[in-house]
């Protein structure tokens, strides 16, 4: 790895990090998205790393810091957790039977959606605050 190459990998890091604890959006929103623009890291390949990085406990602290202010529902995030491990196997096996062109296509398609929908709730909130 390359000097340049692990900056990169740093930056990408950081502000994933960053961005899941500010605003609780899962890393491989950012980091696979990262990965296949910055290093050309093909789609398979990026959202294989993102479940490693993921999968280790590198969201404790902020797990701390939300349940010290009294902002976990626990019942929920263990039903969610429960069936994310069978949701998450599935969709990999789905993954990986598709082209990574089709893939990227599929995750572009949902971030886009996500995003309107948090523009359009986000707006309607400030709208409503200010009257």
């Amino acid at each position: 790895m390359t000097p340049q190459t692990i900056l990169i990998l740093a930056i990408i890091g950081i502000f994933a990090g960053v961005l899941s604890g500010f605003v609780g959006v899962g890393g491989g929103v950012i980091i696979v998205p990262a990965l296949v623009f910055f290093l050309g890291i093909s789609q398979h390949t990026a959202q294989g790393t993102s479940l490693f990085v993921l999968s280790m406990p590198v969201v404790l602290f902020a797990v701390i810091n939300y349940w010290k202010s009294g902002n976990i529902e626990w019942k929920y995030g263990l039903v969610i957790a429960a069936t994310f491990l069978i949701g998450a196997y599935i969709g990999s096996k789905l993954s990986l039977k598709l082209s990574p062109g089709m893939v990227k296509l599929i995750f572009g398609i949902f971030l886009a959606y996500v995003s309107f929908r948090l523009i359009l709730s986000g707006y309607s909130s400030i709208s409503s605050n200010e009257s």
